[in-house]
C-alpha cells in the first residue's frame, strides 16, 4: 500500500513573462527540492511551477524519481474511487506558481465542448480537450486585467482616447455609445443580449483592424500617454486613474511595442491584488496577467486562446467568437475566502492568528485551502478528505504528517495527501513567523460547503 503522504518534485518552466534569477517565486520553490537539478540563473526568467499530473510537465515522487500520474494511476485509491471514476485516473486539477514580470497574453480558455473541437482540429496548439476555467490566488502584490469594463467605462474611454476610437471606427464607437445610453437602468435580458452583441461587435471591430492601421494608432496613443500624465484618457474612471493607465500604456510598449493588447486594456477591469486576494476566471472569460506572484489552480488543461501581448500563436477569430461578453465592475469578480470549517486548532500562546480559509470557486474540480499558523508548535489538523490534495509551502517552516509520517517542510517544499488521510500542519517558527501553506484538493461528494 502506497504511504499516502508523497514529496514531490516539480518542475518549472522558463518563459520570456517570468521573473528573473531569485527574485522568481516559482524557481526558488523548484530550487527547494534536494535532488533538483536546476541552477538558478540570474539572467534566466522563470515564469510556473506545476504541480500535478499534467503530461506536459508531471510531478514526480522525490523518493523514487516516478511520476505522481503513474503513481496515482497505479493506485486509484490515492485518489479516490469516486474521483478516478468522474475525472479518470489523473488529478482533476493542474496546481501552479506563476511569477509574472512582463504581461502575459490577452488570453481565454475553452470551455469543454470548444476544447474538444479545437484539440481535434490544431493539438499541437492545443495540447488536450479538457476546459480550464482557474482562480489566482496573490502572493505578493499582483496586477492584472479581467473580463469586460461596464459598458459606461468602454463608451467613457471611447470618448476620451482618439487612438481608441480611431481604430475601431467612428461609426462603430457612435453605435455602442447610443446603445449604451438607451440600455441605461434596463436590466432586462433583452437588453442584456443587445449590449453584449454590441460589445462583441466594437471588440471585433478593434481585433480585426489592420496591423498597419494598429501601429499607426499606437504612435498616437503613446504620445497621448506620454505628454498627458494624469489627464490621460479623461482622467480615467472609476479605481483606474489616469496616470495609472498611462503608466500601463507606456510599459506594455516597452514590452512588446505596437500591439492590439495596448488597446484592449481599455475593454478590461484593470485590478491589483494585495496577498491572500483572488481571482476566479471562468472559461471563456477574457484575462491577461500583468506582474506579480500567485498561486493558481485550474482544471487540468494547457488550452489557452491568445489575442495580444504575445510572441506566440494568436487565434484572434477563435478569442473573439468563444468570449461570454460579460461586463461587470472588477469587485464582482474578486472571491472572498471563507473560514474552512474541518480543521482544529491547537491553540498556543502565540497561535491566536492561526487560520485556515477556503476559496471555493464555483466548479467541481478544485477548491483551494490557505493555512496560516503562528507561534512553534501551533498545529493544524485536517479531517480527512475523500479526494486527492497537492500542498505547497510558500512561507516559513514546520512538519507535515500523515500518520506515522513527519516530514519537514520548508518554502517551496510540495507534497501530494491521499485521499482519505488525516493530515496535520505544525509551525516551527517564532511567535511573529507565519507558516504559509496552499492545500489544492478534489472532492466528489463536496466537503467545502458542509454538504
Amino acid at each position: 500500500m502506497q504511504v499516502p503522504l508523497i514529496r514531490l518534485q516539480c518542475g518549472v518552466n522558463s518563459y520570456d513573462w517570468g521573473k528573473k534569477g531569485p527574485s522568481s517565486a516559482a524557481a526558488r520553490f523548484a530550487a527547494a527540492t534536494p535532488s533538483s537539478d536546476l541552477a538558478i540563473q540570474d539572467d534566466r526568467p522563470y515564469a510556473e511551477l506545476w504541480m500535478g499530473t499534467h503530461p506536459s510537465n508531471p510531478s514526480k515522487d522525490l523518493t523514487t524519481g516516478r511520476t505522481l500520474l503513474d503513481l496515482v494511476q497505479d493506485n486509484q485509491a490515492l485518489l479516490a474511487h469516486s474521483v478516478a471514476a468522474r475525472y479518470g485516473k489523473k488529478l482533476p486539477f493542474l496546481f501552479k506558481v506563476l511569477s509574472v514580470a512582463k504581461a502575459l497574453s490577452i488570453q481565454a480558455h475553452p470551455n469543454k465542448k470548444l476544447a474538444e473541437q479545437l484539440h481535434a482540429k490544431d493539438p499541437k496548439n492545443y495540447p488536450d480537450d479538457n476546459h480550464k476555467p482557474e482562480m489566482a490566488i496573490a502572493i505578493t502584490p499582483f496586477e492584472g486585467l479581467c473580463g469586460f469594463r461596464p459598458l459606461d467605462e468602454i463608451s467613457h474611454f471611447l470618448d476620451t482616447v482618439p487612438a481608441l476610437r480611431q481604430l475601431v471606427g467612428e461609426d462603430n464607437a457612435k453605435e455602442f455609445a447610443e446603445t449604451v445610453k438607451n440600455a441605461q437602468g434596463d436590466d432586462s435580458e433583452a437588453a442584456i443580449s443587445k449590449n453584449k452583441k454590441t460589445l462583441r461587435d466594437i471588440f471585433g471591430a478593434l481585433m480585426s483592424s489592420s496591423e498597419a492601421d494598429m501601429t499607426a494608432a499606437t504612435k498616437t496613443l503613446v504620445e497621448s500617454a506620454t505628454a498627458d500624465g494624469a489627464d490621460f484618457a479623461g482622467r480615467g474612471v472609476s479605481a483606474t486613474s489616469g496616470s495609472v493607465l498611462a503608466e500601463l500604456v507606456t510599459r506594455l510598449h516597452g514590452q512588446f511595442g505596437p500591439d492590439y493588447g495596448l488597446f484592449v486594456l481599455f475593454f478590461l477591469n484593470y485590478v491589483t491584488l494585495e496577498p491572500g486576494e483572488a481571482l476566479f476566471l471562468r472559461a471563456d472569460d477574457i484575462h491577461a496577467y500583468v506582474s506579480g506572484d500567485i498561486v493558481e489552480c485550474m482544471a487540468s488543461s494547457d488550452n489557452v486562446v491568445r489575442a495580444g501581448l504575445t510572441p506566440k500563436f494568436k487565434d484572434v477569430d477563435t478569442l473573439v467568437n468563444m468570449l461570454t461578453y460579460n461586463y461587470a465592475p472588477i469587485d464582482e469578480q474578486k472571491m472572498e475566502p471563507a473560514d474552512y470549517p474541518y480543521v482544529t486548532f491547537n491553540r498556543t500562546a502565540y497561535s491566536s492568528g492561526s487560520s485556515a480559509v477556503l476559496y471555493d470557486p464555483p466548479i467541481d474540480e478544485f477548491g483551494v485551502i490557505k493555512t496560516s499558523l503562528y507561534g512553534d508548535g501551533s498545529k493544524a489538523t485536517f479531517d480527512p478528505l475523500d479526494g486527492p490534495s497537492i500542498i505547497i509551502c510558500t512561507g516559513g517552516k514546520g512538519k507535515i504528517s500523515v500518520g506515522p509520517t513527519v516530514q519537514e517542510v520548508r518554502e517551496g517544499y510540495v507534497f501530494f495527501v491521499g485521499a482519505t488521510a488525516e493530515c496535520v500542519l505544525e509551525s516551527e517558527g517564532g511567535p511573529d513567523d507565519e507558516f504559509i501553506t496552499f492545500k489544492a484538493f478534489c472532492e466528489v461528494e463536496d466537503h467545502s460547503n458542509g454538504a
